[in-house]
């Protein structure tokens, strides 16, 4: 499966050392997990949601990136609340049993987060990030056919 992350400029890491230190919207501080998407216009919907500002003004260089996974991630049970889905995964993460999980995306519930736990022997044959520059400003400008049709 491709395996989708926008991520600031740089960081290009998949050792999980983010959510090490701080927790992710899926994992409590201390699980070294990889979030992904499994579409790359989530990638891009989900990095939205954390931006300071208007997404159409912000300059920060991001890079859109994709790696591939052979493995089949297991499933976090739908229904679930917050404090249960973190608790699900951490479980998880700690069993060591799987590489991948997939949660459905809270923000397009077709798509999935897919979470990579890179404690996981098999990480270690993920290939590194294919990447290309990603600028928020430069694709959700106002469109110049926009008042023509409006």
């Amino acid at each position: 499966m491709i395996l989708w992350r926008l991520a600031r400029a740089g960081q290009r890491a998949l050792d999980g050392a983010g959510a090490r230190r701080f927790g992710g919207r899926y994992c409590s501080p201390g699980q070294p997990i990889v979030h992904f998407a499994s579409e790359a216009g989530l990638a891009v919907l989900v990095q939205m949601r954390y931006l300071v500002g208007p997404p159409d003004v912000c300059e920060e260089p991001f890079e859109l990136g994709w790696t591939q996974s052979d493995a089949v991630p297991e499933r976090v049970p739908d229904g679930l609340d917050r404090v249960e889905t973190t608790a699900w995964v951490d479980a998880w993460a700690r069993s060591g049993r799987s590489l991948l999980v997939a949660v459905r995306s809270a923000v397009l519930p077709e798509a999935d987060v897919v979470l990579m736990n890179a404690g996981h022997p098999a990480a270690a044959v993920v290939p590194p990030l294919t990447v290309r520059p990603f600028r928020f400003d430069q694709c959700l400008h106002r469109p110049p056919m926009l008042e023509q049709y409006s």
